[in-house]
């Protein structure tokens, strides 16, 4: 059996690891580009995130600022909309993008949408096979286990299930905040594409971790059978 490391199978990942660094410098390129680009209407993230709460009658939603890079995200236990503080103070087409983008989770958290039901009771056991997973995995094939590979290979799936869950999630939201931007004021007609190009981008970096967690779990079941032979 090759070794965990170092065996063959390794190049299963290659398109996946490829995609990965694409959506990276894909998306860094693109946020970087729309951020120096103001807004016609003068609104910041907050703004625009406030005011597409307001038009969909969700007034329980309180939106914070929070520090670090594309950090932005909606928290649904807590019906908390934080954004990076270059999204929540800036008033560029990025920051209005990434704003009511998140917001469009926060529609999706008031309407029931299902995916995001899913992906937050999946958190847990994501997070858990996310740390367990490859040290039980290692184990097994150091120690000639199948049990404790089974065992991790059984983790994992779990969190290819999160990233296969959230790609519904992450583009339901980009679709229900341009229809918000277009119905609105927030953007004039001709900054729309700037918005959708950011949060393209952005989508990207869902698609390869999703394909990077496929892939290795094909890898995995892969070794799997070398312990069949």
């Amino acid at each position: 059996m090759p070794f965990f490391f170092f065996d063959p199978t390794i190049i299963i990942l290659i398109p996946a690891i490829i995609l990965s660094f694409y959506a990276s410098a894909k998306v860094k390129t693109t946020y970087s580009k729309y951020r120096r680009i103001r807004s016609r209407s003068g609104l910041t993230g907050k703004d625009a995130a406030k005011l597409i709460l307001h038009n969909k009658g969700i007034n329980d939603v309180g939106i914070e600022m929070v520090e670090g890079g594309l950090t932005d995200h909606y928290d649904p236990r807590s019906k908390i909309l934080r954004l990076s503080r270059a999204n929540y103070e800036g008033h560029s087409l990025a920051a209005v993008g990434v704003a009511a983008h998140e917001a469009g989770h926060a529609i999706q958290h008031a309407k029931g949408y299902a995916p995001l039901g899913i992906r937050s009771a999946v958190v847990p056991i994501s997070g858990f096979g996310s740390y367990m997973a490859f040290p039980l995995i290692i184990i097994g094939i150091i120690l000639s286990r199948p049990m404790f590979l089974d065992i991790g290979i059984l983790l994992f799936s779990a969190v290819v299930f999160f990233t296969l869950v959230t790609l519904p999630v992450e583009y339901n939201a980009s679709t229900r905040a341009i229809a918000e931007i277009e119905g609105s004021t927030i953007l004039d007609r001709e900054e729309i594409p700037g918005a959708k190009k950011v949060l393209s981008a952005a989508a990207l970096t869902y698609v390869a971790a999703a394909s990077v967690a496929i892939l290795q779990l094909i890898r995995l079941l892969l070794l799997r059978s070398y312990f069949n032979e």
